[in-house]
C-alpha cells in the first residue's frame, strides 16, 4: 500500500505538483497527426495535465502549440482564422504565428514596443509515428530527440495508431497495463466455458487454457536506463514455461505481452488530461510487413487492446452507460460480460475510483509490477523535486526501442536467457537501423 501522501505524489500530475515538472521534462503526445488533418484547417483544443493549449497547422503544414488566450484582451484563439502561417484572434485582429511571435497589431500605435516584445506562449512540437508531440518542460531541459519507440520506427504502412479517452487517473490505468496476471480473469471466458484441451487446439486456444489454468505467474525483471521490462511464466504443454512479457518505459509508456514473433505487436502512451482522467494513445505494429487492408479495417472498428471509440475517442463502451455490461453474457460466455479488451480493462481501471486510493491496497505476489512502478515513479518524481537531480531518460532516445511479446522455454532457462532468446537483447532493446524515422 501507499500512505495518501505517496498517493497524491503518484497521480497528481499538475504544473506545480512534483509529479507534474517530472512529467514535463519528457516529449509528450497532445494529438493525433490526423486530427490536424490540413494547412490552415481548424484549430484543435488540447488539455494536458491540467493546462488548456491549442494547435493548430499552419500553412507551411507545421503543427504549433500555443496558449489559447489572445494577450490582447483574453478572447479564446481556438474561435481565431488560421491563415498566413499564424492564428489571427477575431476580436482585433491580432496575428501570432506557430512559436508565439506577434506578426501583426492592427491596432496597436507602430511606434509601440508591442510590436517588438509581445509573444504568446509557444511550445515545441515535433511529429513523429502520427502522433503530435509537445515538450512542455524548462526550455533549457528539452531533449533533441523524441523517444524512439519501436512504432515509430517502422513506415506508415506498417502501423496503426489511434487512441481513446480514459475515465480514471493515468496511474491505475497504467498499472493495470503492466500487471499481466489479470489476464487469468478478467479476459477469459465465464467458468461455464470450458477449454479446448485437445492437442490440436489452435494456438491462441491453448495460450488461453495456460493462462487460464495458472492465475498465479512467477514474475522476473529486468531493468534499463529507461524503465524495465516483466516476465511472467506460467506452466504451459510439455513442461514447458510460457513467457508473456511487456515493457515499462519512463514515464508512461508500455507494450503488451502476448505477440509471439511474425505477429502484430501493441502497445501505450499514457498522456493525463487531468488529474481525474487521461489519453492513452495506442498503437499496433508490425516490425516485418506493412499491415493489411483488413487488419486496419479491424483496428478501426476496435479490436483487441484498441477500443472501439466515437468520432471524437470517447469509447461506445464507458463509465457513463456502465460499458453496456450484458449480465447474461457474464453468465454464460465471457466472465465479465463486457466485449472488448479494452473495454474490460477500462471498466476495472475506472471502478477503482477517479484516483485510486491506494492506502487500502492489499497486495500479493502477482502484484510485483505494480511495486516496482510505485517505487520507480516516486523515486525519480523525489530525485527531481527534492535533489533537483533531472531524469536521465529524456536523452536516451534510442534506448526506447524496446520490444515485448511471448516466449517459450525450460523451466529452468531465467529470464535474461528468455530474453536473449527472444528479443536478441536482455532487456529487449532493438539494436538496428530504424527502416523510417518519420
Amino acid at each position: 500500500m501507499l500512505s495518501p501522501a505517496d498517493n497524491d505524489l503518484l497521480t497528481r500530475t499538475g504544473p506545480d505538483t512534483p509529479m507534474g515538472r517530472y512529467f514535463r521534462r519528457f516529449w509528450q503526445p497532445v494529438a493525433l497527426s490526423r486530427e490536424l488533418p490540413e494547412p490552415d484547417g481548424p484549430p484543435l483544443r488540447v488539455k494536458v495535465m491540467g493546462e488548456a493549449l491549442l494547435a493548430f497547422r499552419d500553412s507551411t503544414g507545421s503543427v504549433g502549440l500555443i496558449d489559447p488566450r489572445c494577450p490582447h484582451r483574453g478572447a479564446d484563439l481556438y474561435y481565431g482564422r488560421n491563415e498566413h502561417a499564424s492564428i489571427r484572434c477575431i476580436y482585433h485582429g491580432w496575428r501570432f504565428d506557430r512559436r508565439g511571435r506577434a506578426l501583426e497589431l492592427p491596432n496597436v500605435p507602430p511606434e509601440s514596443h508591442y510590436h517588438q516584445t509581445l509573444r504568446i506562449d509557444a511550445w515545441p512540437v515535433q511529429e513523429a509515428g502520427g502522433i503530435v508531440w509537445a515538450y512542455l518542460g524548462p526550455p533549457d531541459r528539452k531533449p533533441a530527440r523524441l523517444p524512439q519507440l519501436d512504432f515509430t520506427c517502422v513506415p506508415d504502412s506498417q502501423r496503426f495508431v489511434t487512441k481513446k479517452l480514459q475515465q480514471c487517473n493515468w496511474a491505475q490505468s497504467i498499472e493495470g497495463a503492466i500487471d499481466t496476471s489479470h489476464f487469468s480473469f478478467l479476459h477469459m471466458p465465464a467458468p461455464s466455458v470450458p477449454s479446448n484441451k485437445n492437442d490440436d487446439a489452435p494456438a491462441d486456444e491453448k495460450r488461453l487454457r495456460w493462462i487460464r489454468e495458472d492465475p498465479l505467474p512467477q514474475f522476473s525483471f529486468v531493468d534499463h536506463p529507461v524503465g524495465f521490462v516483466v516476465g511472467g511464466s506460467r506452466a504451459a504443454d510439455a513442461d514447458e514455461r510460457y513467457w508473456r512479457i511487456a515493457q515499462f518505459a519512463l514515464p508512461s509508456h508500455s507494450t503488451t505481452p502476448s505477440t509471439l514473433p511474425g505477429e502484430t505487436a501493441f502497445g501505450y502512451t499514457w498522456v493525463p488530461i487531468d488529474d481525474h482522467q487521461c489519453w492513452i494513445y495506442t498503437y499496433a505494429w508490425n516490425p516485418d510487413r506493412p499491415l493489411t487492408a483488413d487488419e486496419r479495417a479491424k483496428f478501426a472498428r476496435g479490436h483487441g487492446v484498441i477500443a472501439e471509440v466515437d468520432d471524437h475517442f470517447v469509447p461506445i463502451r464507458n463509465r457513463d452507460n456502465d460499458y453496456l455490461i450484458d449480465r447474461r453474457a457474464q453468465r454464460d460466455a465471457t466472465f465479465t460480460g463486457v466485449r472488448g479488451v479494452a473495454e474490460q480493462d477500462a471498466l476495472v481501471h475506472d471502478s477503482q475510483g477517479l484516483i485510486a486510493n491506494r492506502s487500502r491496497d492489499h497486495l500479493s505476489p502477482t502484484d510485483a509490477a505494480i511495486v516496482r512502478f510505485r517505487r520507480l515513479m516516486l523515486s525519480q518524481a523525489r530525485a527531481l523535486a527534492e535533489a533537483g537531480r533531472e531524469p536521465e531518460a529524456p536523452r536516451l532516445a534510442d534506448a526506447y526501442r524496446l520490444r515485448s511479446g511471448s516466449w517459450f522455454a525450460a523451466p529452468d532457462v531465467p529470464f535474461d536467457r528468455v530474453m536473449i532468446e527472444r528479443f536478441g537483447d536482455r532487456a529487449g532493446l532493438v539494436t538496428q537501423t530504424p527502416t523510417d524515422t518519420t
